[in-house]
Formats: C-alpha cells, sequence, structure tokens
C-alpha cells in the first residue's frame, strides 16, 4: 500500500506498568487488519513482548515496533506507526528512545486505578519534548473501574486541557463521542455538557475560529476550521484528549484508532523536531522539513543486535527520502555506506521495503558505524547536524563484572559493548584504578536483566560483585598550588614549572579550565599539556580515587625551558600543582542521592518510613493512592540502598514497589569519607 507524509502517524504508548499498554498494542494492529486476532500476555503470543524473557517475566523489557496499513474511515490510506514502550522505570532507555521517533504519545492508565507514578513521568517528558499528547483510559468494562474517578484524577494531575473526546456508555460496554456529537447520555452524564467543554477549549485558541464562533455559533464552524483549531490546541498543549476503551473486549479502541487518523497530527503538523547543528556556543537550530524530495535527515533512535540479520539500526526520517541503493553518511563521517536493504519492523519480524519517505519510520543492517542518536544524511551541508539530546536517567547502579570462566574475555567485552549500544541507560566503564569492567544501570533489576542477557544471547556467564556507588570528589574553598618538574637524565632534560588556582563551581557544573598566563610565560603550545595532566589527576582521584567535578582551574603563570620544555613535562606539572592545590581546597567525597518512591498496602507504611529513616533517608512525603495503598517519596543516598528490593519484599510480602531517579550530588559525612580515603590509601600506596 502506498501513502504519503500527510497519511502517516507516529504514535508511541507509554505509562505505567501493567496499564494495559501490550493488550491496546495488540488491540490496535488487529482493528486495523494488521494481523487477524489479538494476542495475549498469559499466551505469551504477542507482537511486541517476543523476547523469552519478556514473555517468562510476563512485561515488556524493550520498545518494540509495529504498523498499520488501512483505509480509513474518511476514505484516505492511512500509514500509523505503533511503538509500545516498557512502563517499569527500570526500563526507561527504550521508553524514552520512542520519543524520538514520533508526534503523539499516548499515555495509558487503568480505569480502576487512576494516576500512577509511571503516569506522571511519561507526561512530563512528553511535554518537555513538545509532543503531542493524549491520554486513554483502559479497561473501563472490568471490576472496580471508575471512569469518572480517573478522568477527575487525570485533570487534577495535569489540568483542565485534559479533556474526554469520547465518553463510555452503556456500563462501559461503548463509548460515544463529544467531540463531534453533542447529543445523547453517557456514564459520566449528558454528552452536551463535555460537548460544550470541548469545543470552548478548541476554538479559544485561534483568533479567527473564536470569531466565527461567537458570530456563527458552533454551526457556523467548518470541519477544517475545527480540524485544523484542534491540531494546534495539541501542539501547544492547550489540550490534552482523554480517551476511553477496553483493550481486552475491544470497546472503544476501533474509535480510537479512528481519532489517531482523524485527528492526530502527522508529521508536518507537529512541533517540528529540535535540530540543531553544530556545539557548544555555535550551536544553531535546524528546521528539518518533512519533504521527501529534499535531502535526506534521519535519526537512529533504536540499535538491535538482531542474531540472524545482525546489527539493526532504527531510524526516523524527518527529511527527503530513503531508498535501497541510496549513499548516506553517519553523523560527520567522510565515508559514505549503501543501503544495501532497507526493513520495516513488525515485532521481531523485519519486512524489507523499497523506500522510506519523509516521516516514516524504517532499519537498515549491517552497518558498524551506527549508534544510537546517530543522523544519517545524504549530503555534506548536514554535517554536524544532530538531534536535541534526551533527558535520560543517569545509571547509578554498578556492579563489577567478570567473566565466570577463563577465555571468555574478549567475548564478555563484546556482548558488553552490544547490550551498551542497546540501551542508552546501561553503561559499561573500565576502572583502571581496580582493574576492573563495572556495568552501570538504572536499578539492580535492571542489571541482572542485562546479565540474564549476556548468557541467553551470548552464552557468556559472568561473576559479579556488590553494587559500586559511583562517588566522586570536588572541593569547598579556593586554593593555589604549584609545582617545578625537572629531570636531567644525561642528554635533554625534562622542565615545565605552573602556578594554578583552584575553585570550586556549582554542583552540576562539571569543569572549567581558564588560561590566565601572561607573557609567555608557558608557551601557547604546553597549555593543552597542562590541561592534559589536569584531566589526569581528575580523573583518578585526589582524595579516595573518584572522578572529581563541578571544578575551576586557572593557570596563572609558569616557566619554560628553551631546551628542556616539552609536553611530558608540563602534564606531569599540571598534575602535580592540581593536586597540590586540592590538597589545601578542603577536598571532599561526594555520594549520589536519589528520589525514592515507594508504593505498598498502607498497613506497612510505619516498617517502609523506620526503615529508611536508618538509611539516612530525608521523607518528603507521603500521598495515598486508590485501593488502600499509600506513596512514600524521600531523597536516600543511593549507597543505602544496596539489598533494599529484598528488604522492601519481606517487609511488604512482595507487595511493594519502588523506583529511583538520580537527584543530586552532595558531601558524605565525615565518617563515610573517613572510611573512603582509608580504603583507598592502601590502593594508592600499591601504586
Amino acid at each position: 500500500m502506498s501513502y504519503d507524509t500527510p497519511s502517516i502517524r507516529n504514535v508511541a504508548l507509554a505509562g505505567h506498568p501493567a496499564a494495559g499498554k501490550t493488550t491496546l498494542f495488540e488491540a490496535l494492529l488487529q482493528a486495523g487488519g494488521t494481523i487477524q486476532a489479538a494476542g495475549t500476555i498469559e499466551r505469551g503470543n504477542t507482537v511486541s513482548d517476543f523476547d523469552p524473557m519478556e514473555r517468562e517475566r510476563g512485561h515488556s523489557l524493550d520498545a518494540a515496533i509495529a504498523s498499520i496499513d488501512h483505509q480509513a474511515a474518511s476514505g484516505g490510506k492511512v500509514h500509523i506507526n505503533l511503538i509500545d514502550t516498557p512502563g517499569y522505570p527500570d526500563f526507561r532507555g527504550p521508553a524514552l528512545s520512542a520519543l524520538a521517533a514520533v508526534e503523539t504519545v499516548l499515555v495509558v492508565i487503568d480505569a480502576s486505578q487512576g494516576v500512577e507514578y509511571g503516569t506522571r513521568r511519561m507526561m512530563e517528558h512528553a511535554q518537555a519534548r513538545r509532543l503531542c499528547r493524549a491520554v486513554v483510559v483502559n479497561r473501563i468494562d472490568q471490576p472496580g473501574a471508575d471512569p469518572a474517578r480517573a478522568l477527575e484524577a487525570v485533570r487534577q494531575a495535569f489540568g483542565v486541557q485534559c479533556l474526554p473526546i469520547n465518553l463510555p456508555a452503556a456500563g462501559g460496554t461503548g463509548v460515544i463521542d463529544c467531540f463531534g456529537n453533542g447529543s445523547g447520555d453517557s456514564d459520566l452524564g449528558p454528552v452536551a455538557d463535555w460537548h460544550q467543554k470541548i469545543i470552548d477549549q478548541v476554538v479559544e485558541v485561534n483568533e479567527s475560529v473564536m470569531e466565527h464562533y461567537l458570530d456563527l455559533g458552533e454551526d457556523g464552524l467548518s470541519g477544517q476550521e475545527l480540524h485544523d483549531a484542534f491540531e494546534q490546541c495539541l501542539r501547544e498543549g492547550h489540550l490534552v484528549p482523554v480517551v476511553f476503551c477496553s483493550a481486552r473486549t475491544g470497546t472503544g479502541v476501533r474509535e480510537l484508532l479512528d481519532v489517531a487518523e482523524r485527528l492526530f497530527p502527522h508529521p508536518g503538523e507537529a512541533n517540528p523536531p529540535p535540530f540543531v547543528k553544530g556545539r557548544g556556543g555555535d550551536v544553531q537550530p535546524v528546521t528539518a522539513v518533512p519533504d521527501a524530495d529534499a535531502h535526506v535527515i534521519a535519526d537512529v533512535f533504536r540499535i538491535v543486535n538482531d542474531p540472524f540479520v545482525g546489527k539493526l539500526g532504527v531510524f526516523r526520517v524527518y527529511q527527503g527520502t530513503v531508498e535501497r541503493d541510496t549513499q548516506l553518511f553517519v553523523d560527520d563521517g567522510r565515508k559514505p555506506f549503501k543501503v544495501g536493504h532497507l526493513y520495516r519492523m513488525h515485532g521481531k519480524d523485519h519486512l524489507e521495503v523499497d523506500r522510506a519517505i519523509a516521516g516514516d519510520i524504517a532499519a537498515v543492517a549491517k552497518v558498524e558505524d551506527l549508534h544510537f542518536d546517530a543522523v544519517l544524511h545524504d549530503s555534506h551541508d548536514e554535517d554536524g547536524i544532530h538531534l536535541a539530546p534526551l533527558d535520560f536517567p543517569r545509571p547509578m547502579f554498578g556492579l563489577a563484572v567478570e567473566a565466570a570462566r577463563k577465555g571468555q574475555e574478549q567475548k564478555l567485552a563484546t556482548a558488553l559493548h552490544r547490550l551498551a549500544e542497546e540501551d542508552p541507560c546501561f553503561a559499561v566503564e573500565h576502572e583502571a584504578e581496580t582493574n576492573e569492567t563495572v556495568v552501570r544501570g538504572l536499578s539492580d533489576l535492571h542489571l541482572r536483566v542485562n546479565l540474564d542477557r549476556l548468557k541467553a544471547r551470548y552464552g557468556v556467564e559472568v561473576t559479579s560483585r556488590p553494587p559500586r556507588v559511583a562517588y566522586r570528589e570536588t572541593i569547598a574553598g579556593k586554593a593555589e598550588g604549584h609545582h617545578r618538574h625537572k629531570k636531567q637524565t644525561g642528554g635533554a632534560g625534562q622542565f615545565g614549572e605552573v602556578f594554578l588556582r583552584v575553585e570550586p563551581l556549582p554542583r552540576g557544573t562539571g569543569f572549567e579550565f581558564i588560561d590566565e598566563v601572561k607573557g609567555g610565560t608557558i608557551p601557547g603550545q604546553f597549555l593543552p599539556a597542562v590541561a592534559k595532566g589536569v584531566h589526569q589527576a581528575m580523573k583518578a582521584g585526589a582524595l579516595a580515587g573518584y572522578p572529581m567535578q563541578d571544578i575551576r582551574v586557572t593557570v596563572y603563570d609558569g616557566k619554560h625551558h628553551p631546551v628542556d620544555s616539552k609536553e611530558v613535562a608540563f602534564v606531569a606539572a599540571g598534575r602535580k600543582a592540581f593536586l597540590d592545590a586540592v590538597a589545601k581546597a578542603r577536598p571532599q567525597v561526594l555520594e549520589p542521592i536519589v528520589e525514592l518512591e515507594v508504593n505498598a498496602p498502607e498497613q506497612h507504611m510505619g516498617d517502609i518510613s523506620g526503615g529508611l529513616a536508618g538509611k539516612r533517608a530525608r521523607i518528603n512525603g507521603t500521598d495515598a493512592d486508590r485501593g488502600g495503598g499509600i506513596v512514600v517519596k524521600a531523597q536516600v543516598p543511593l549507597s543505602e540502598l544496596e539489598g533494599y528490593a529484598a528488604e522492601l519484599k519481606s517487609v511488604t510480602a512482595g507487595r511493594g514497589r519502588y523506583s529511583l531517579d538520580f537527584s543530586h550530588y552532595e558531601p558524605v559525612p565525615p565518617q563515610v569519607q573517613q572510611r573512603l580515603v582509608g580504603e583507598y590509601r592502601p590502593r594508592a600506596e600499591e601504586d
């Protein structure tokens, strides 16, 4: 089936765990004619949860893509790319990556549970990305469902701009349109009441539409005027439509598909993607035009290492047309690659296609240079272009790992690299100080799943040691440092002398290196060597062996020798002058503080609060949720949460769950700093 850019809709399903996203994904594919029968999580035959680990665990671990091609109710041809995303916060990397490929995010909630922490998080991420948002209230016909209360919770949480465009009817066994229809009754009252609210909300965003409405009434508005005003409301966040359905029984699913076809924006209507050109202070915004005849601009938002077709780069085309045999560049690469095979994704299957037009999603295989967030283009005019980065949570949990069997070290390194390619929140580090390979993720569960993948996919078993905390070091005061490096070895010597100042920067700022050398006392060609020495010292740490941050270094004087001064001399002088200054500037060890949310039955409130109090936690509040549960919000040092998953499971009989988000760094207590310094000193002396 052929289609053009205005016929494309790109939609991601997101939200809280167990809200029914995967079931809705199946129901939409069936309603659109892509599959004959919807699979179920219980039978393990869904299109999206095809990985054996997903089937075993009963929930999504990765994003999955499939598409719908059919004749819309309006008579036109429509192509909808659907992305099913994981709900568990441990797997937010693939969920957030999907935001780089869509115009609209459908946030799914359970009609019996209402707004939960995963709902809030995805609504916030979508809003920050200026994506169009809609809320799907699912399971309206299930026992315990309360659509009216769910709608009220949505409006309280996200504002009065959240308005239904259809309503449950006949006890949740059907839905009735309240945007294009102003009569009838629903389970939430007369349709006319809600119809008037949404019409008022839509027309007030556009002055000309408002004037027509005030002069002629609703009957004087054309369908195109209402559509354009509705699309503008979505784009500006002035309206967040709410729709009702039951994915399990199919109630409202066809109507949801019709809403997506008629009212959701196509790639030419949504807010333009945040492309920029250049780095640092030279960044300029770039507009990618969804024109099939323009130069190609595409962004790789997912990497899949498939055992049969090799490395797959899944990309969204923002401009131009990608065809088989097209020559494309990766980022600023000088050598293009040839698109030998082009695929459309359908869960685990890859369907070969001839082309991907502006606005579409496709994949290319066996291009080793591809990586997450790579920009593909067909002209050097587009060198330096990239998407504004997504705000991924920082991977804070760490495990030191090594191959369980000798001789598998290289196989382990390759497998870890491939896992890190697929998940932007999974990182692999080599710590030179201890000669360890450390993997970092968002939680203990996140890490354990990836270690299970090592064995299942790549046949590599590992041993691991307890989580390593990502401590950092900084300084609390200003100081000056000096070092003269002088070495004579019979021939040409080494000489370099450096004077510098250090001072703290605001938390999270990073590092600044400033050159205030006057009169050429340190020649310009040696200043990069001084900076290199400082960077070496910052990476190795000055107090307890942890990387340093939030420091400004100003080099203001020095000396050189016309014969003996060399780069190596100024590297050494810069490093030791920096360490000299840091020792006088009240060095501190910083620890990561995380935002912790615990969801559990209310009767366990005392045990949870008492347990957190013993972990140096600051409890910021508690909220009641539906069904007799409570949500405890706290800030806790990450180092105190080792083993917390097992502890929470024990005190709540397996009914508690928690999520983490990195908050900030702050100094550790004096006794903790003494311990960390004491543990580091013997290692430093050995080196």
